[in-house]
């Protein structure tokens, strides 16, 4: 393996790091926002909603701490890519809003419908709140994937560093 070779490896390993960290604040930033608003503010549902209310909170109480260890953790990795300078803030934009649209997508569709853990809201036509929700996330995501071909375009192009 060529020095060059070499060089050239472990930055694309760590230029990831930008995306992955600011993929996991995406999470939960998006997590925090879905249990501020509905699960608290409005008290629209909790995360469970199978059972009594004690259950519920306790289940938006889990979430909230899944929540804040991936916030931290992708602070945490952030840092270390910072530190590193091998932050990219193009990179980690795309993987802010992928995180922030995947965490909406996934909640939508599989929490919502496939496992049916909760709804958006409970005694009202679903599929106007149902389609809003999971617009909300698809153009988040697909915001953060544009990024993310736009960034991986423009990596491309500009040759090995």
């Amino acid at each position: 393996m060529s020095h060059s070779s070499q060089v050239v490896r472990p930055r694309g390993v760590l230029r990831e790091r930008s995306y992955w960290s600011a993929f996991l604040i995406g999470v939960a930033l998006m997590a925090g926002v879905d249990e501020i608003v509905f699960h608290q503010l409005l008290g629209w549902h909790h995360f469970y909603d199978g059972a009594t209310t004690a259950v519920g909170l306790l289940s938006d109480g889990l979430l909230h701490a899944a929540e804040l260890i991936a916030l931290v953790a992708g602070f945490f990795l952030l840092a270390d890519a910072r530190r590193r300078d091998t932050f990219s803030a193009r990179v980690g934009w795309a993987g802010f809003f992928t995180g922030l649209g995947a965490f909406q997508l996934w909640d939508g569709t599989i929490n919502h419908k496939v496992l049916r853990l909760h709804q958006v809201r409970y005694d009202v036509e679903l599929l106007p709140y149902d389609l809003a929700w999971n617009a909300a996330g698809i153009v988040l995501l697909a915001t953060g994937l544009v990024l993310t071909f736009m960034a991986v375009r423009r990596r491309t192009a500009a040759g090995p560093a």
